[in-house]
């Protein structure tokens, strides 16, 4: 078992080591980004990627605190559901109205990597492996629906 402190430190190497891999991969629009912490450029719209103990996943969460408003996006989003698919080649879990790990409602569309675990290190070629395309992909679906998101 780990304390507290030993995951958070472990956590915290896996996403440098995950940043320093992503580093030379620029976004859609050709420029530098910070992978780990994307930022999507519209309030209450997160591009949520987590290594934990037992999985890894990757996703868009709608944290409007009005249940109208996140449905409303969420909505949005099944509108592109098509393009979304096209774009990162699988299927993702669409989830209206869920709860976050706060235990805040949140909607969710993400894919999870069960059986992995971010303490063990000899996983972490997995994890990245399954981040770094989806990422990209995502990455490249915002550049081209991002401004229909704009007005809201």
């Amino acid at each position: 078992m780990f304390s507290r402190a030993e995951l958070s430190k472990i956590r915290t190497e896996f996403w440098i080591a995950f940043g320093q891999y992503m580093k030379p991969v620029p976004n859609a629009q050709g420029r530098k980004i910070n992978w780990p912490n994307y930022k999507t450029g519209i309030k209450d719209v997160y591009f949520r990627m987590r290594a934990e103990r037992g999985f890894a996943s990757i996703g868009i969460e709608l944290g409007h605190s009005d249940p109208e408003l996140q449905e409303l996006f969420f909505d949005q989003f099944k509108e592109l559901k098509n393009l979304f698919k096209g774009s990162l080649g699988e299927e993702w879990d669409w989830k209206l109205h869920d709860l976050n790990e706060y235990g805040q409602p949140v909607s969710k569309i993400e894919k999870v990597l069960a059986g992995v675990q971010v303490t063990n290190r000899e996983d972490w070629p997995k994890i990245i492996s399954f981040l770094k395309p989806r990422i990209i992909a995502l990455d490249e679906f915002w550049d081209n629906v991002k401004p229909g998101f704009e007005d809201f």
